[in-house]
């Protein structure tokens, strides 16, 4: 058999879970004044380890020496559910020497005396050479300040989040005579992995992960730590994977621990059995207050540390982040998983545990609303006013930035303050834009669009000011056919425009040179597939009934469902194109349900139409393709250079005379949606 490839990897920071049973008999029959010592070294010993960015302060107060201390890492406790554990004592350090002392000191406080070790693990940080834009990294083709760069950095020198729920276990690859992960090729290990990461990328702002490799280091070969407000997320995300092939036949667990994070502060209301967080803990001061009491200096050192709830500033991969080993949580995407930050992203590192700062530079316009308008995005149809945007000139053709723009938008979608992200060309110029709906945000995203190829002049700017009074802004005249004038103009004529961020369906369409029925049986196994999941509406095979065209359309409740499943769409075999990608503007009308005795009427009204069509100024091609299993069930896609090309027709007296007459042959309320 062939020697098989292993990845390339990179280590970072060192991890200890210490999961502890509490000797509850010797505490109750401890005497009190023993049980108040140890409960103040136990707290004195959390505070100190929990963020190690004020070791100067505290050295210079006398509570600590600073060797006592790594000048980097973090230490968090959870209390611990079931009969497993009591506490779980979570360690990040820089180097293995950090956590023995770290792990060596706890065992020298009184507190430590009134607890068991019942259980731990040692790791550590792993990212992993998977994907082309990883093995980039990792053949010294990126530069040390690229945003990839600073990213992976970023996976391996973690922040521990401020979810109130964790869960830990090992797990292992399988390596049965018929099962064996490690017989595998790197190509099939690797296809694997990115369908397996896929799934988590969608539970991206609900589950912060850590991936750590462990091989040689304890007895499975990584250990995997979720973090979540919910716990049912976790649940959802396992579930989920337990179904994925990498996961069931290549993969084995370990045991659980699920645990509840509290403040060092409230130790004496967890040993008391009390209700945690404690109403002192749940009011820390504002940031930069001196803290009076230990409870209050606790928490007022959470609110510094940039983590006040956001999981958008989060540094812990998600699911399906780039630092994440060889483990089928593990994602595709190295080079921009986690661009949505927050103030926490441009914090001082010593209140982020050595985190890089992925932020990119730009000059700031006033201008921004005209720039953006010039290149077709406009207020109510693109953005909302009080949004902040950025506009980077590249000196590469726009065809060639269509497919990097489309993988970093892709990522960005996860996040709630993405609001959209797409090249487009003016006057032989081409443009990257970028909205979110919060500049700290645009400010990480612009770190990865400066990576993209020919930038040359990046600009951003906020996009008018909010309307608080719920009124119309003011966009400065640049918005004067705004999308939702075009939607009240076309739902009059009973046909529903949709939302670029909120349509009734997300819709994807993928054209295939293969033959209808080796496509028909994939997308049956694909349909079958995307049923499992409420945001699924249909995934239907289409034939052009004048060409030899097969497609394939997807409709999805969520943008994020249609994103995700827009990878397993462009697998499918013989795939030549995607409606809707590239430059210039796509729309696609669905629901064209023909009554059957009109089916013939139909098609020769389209035939009208199209020879109207192909006279029109930007006009590119149009199709009628029906459904392979219905006749009746249609959809027409066209193809325009601009989105004002394709509102000309829209607004034209050809359109409204068809859908007036379609009224009479259509069984159901046809629907346009716009792919620009």
């Amino acid at each position: 058999m062939d020697q098989r490839t292993p990845p390339q990897t990179e280590e970072g920071w060192y991890v200890l879970h210490d999961c502890r049973r509490i000797d509850w008999d010797a505490w109750r029959d401890a005497p009190q004044r023993t049980r108040d010592r140890a409960l103040a070294e136990g707290i004195d010993f959390f505070e100190g380890y929990e963020s190690l960015a004020d070791v100067a302060e505290r050295s210079s107060a006398g509570s600590q020496t600073e060797s006592d201390y790594a000048d980097e890492g973090q230490t968090a406790v959870y209390t611990v559910m079931g009969h497993k554990a009591d506490l779980m004592i979570l360690h990040l350090r820089p180097t293995m020497a950090d956590l023995d002392a770290a792990e060596r000191h706890f065992e020298q406080t009184e507190f430590a005396a009134f607890t068991e070790r019942a259980y731990s693990y040692v790791s550590v940080t792993e990212a992993s050479g998977y994907t082309e834009k990883a093995r980039e990294y990792f053949d010294g083709e990126v530069d040390d300040d690229s945003g990839l760069a600073q990213y992976i950095q970023a996976r391996l020198h973690p922040d521990i989040p401020d979810e109130e729920f964790v869960c830990f276990y090992p797990m292992s690859k399988r390596r049965d005579p018929e099962q064996n992960w490690y017989d595998t090729s790197f190509e099939e290990r690797a296809a694997h992995i990115k369908r397996h990461g896929d799934i988590g990328r969608g539970y991206g702002g609900d589950v912060n992960q850590m991936i750590c490799g462990s091989i040689g280091f304890d007895d499975w070969e990584w250990g995997i730590t979720l973090w979540s407000d919910d716990m049912t997320h976790v649940k959802e995300l396992l579930t989920e994977m337990r179904f994925d092939p990498s996961t069931s036949r290549f993969a084995e667990f370990g045991p659980f621990y699920v645990g509840r994070r509290f403040a060092p502060a409230d130790l004496p209301a967890v040993l008391a059995g009390q209700r945690v967080p404690t109403d002192e803990a749940d009011a820390p001061p504002a940031v930069g207050e001196d803290a009076p009491t230990r409870a209050t200096a606790t928490d007022a050192h959470a609110a510094d540390s940039g983590h006040p709830g956001d999981t958008d500033g989060h540094d812990s991969a998600h699911p399906g982040s780039p630092g994440e080993g060889d483990h089928p949580h593990g994602g595709e995407r190295a080079d921009a998983d986690h661009p949505a930050g927050s103030e926490a992203d441009t914090a001082e590192s010593a209140h982020s545990g050595g985190r890089p700062d992925v932020s990119g530079d730009f000059e700031e316009v006033d201008d921004a609303v005209g720039r953006v308008g010039r290149l077709g995005l406009h207020e109510g149809e693109a953005y909302d006013a009080g949004d902040y945007a950025l506009v980077f000139h590249s000196s590469a053709d726009a065809e060639d930035l269509v497919e990097e723009v489309s993988d970093l938008a892709e990522s960005f979608d996860h996040y709630d303050r993405h609001v959209t992200t797409t090249v487009r060309a003016q006057s032989g110029q081409s443009y990257v834009v970028s909205v979110w709906t919060a500049k700290e945000a645009a400010e990480t995203a612009a770190g990865f669009l400066g990576d993209l190829p020919g930038i040359e002049e990046r600009v951003g700017g906020q996009l008018g000011e909010p309307d608080d009074d719920g009124g119309e802004a003011d966009s400065g005249g640049e918005t004067a056919a705004s999308s939702q004038s075009i939607r009240e103009e076309l739902d009059a004529e009973g046909v529903y425009a949709g939302q670029p961020h909120g349509e009734d369906v997300y819709a994807l369409v993928v054209y295939s040179e293969a033959d209808p029925e080796t496509l028909a049986e994939e997308v049956a196994d694909l349909r079958s597939a995307f049923d499992r999941y409420d945001t699924h509406v249909r995934t239907t095979i289409y034939r052009d009934t004048d060409a030899e065209t097969t497609a394939v359309a997807s409709l999805w409740d969520t943008e994020d469902a249609a994103g995700t499943a827009s990878d397993y769409l462009t697998d499918l075999p013989g795939v030549v194109r995607r409606q809707g990608a590239g430059e210039g503007f796509g729309t696609m009308g669905m629901f064209y349900t023909v009554k059957p005795e009109h089916r013939e009427e139909f098609v020769e009204k389209f035939d009208t139409v199209g020879g109207l069509l192909a006279e029109m100024d930007g006009h590119r091609e149009t199709a009628l393709l029906a459904n392979r299993d219905d006749e009746n069930d249609m959809f027409i896609a066209s193809q325009w250079d601009s989105r004002e090309d394709a509102m000309a027709f829209f607004r034209s007296e050809e359109f409204s005379d068809t859908v007036s007459w379609g009224r009479d042959v259509l069984a159901d309320r046809p629907r346009h949606v716009f792919l620009a």
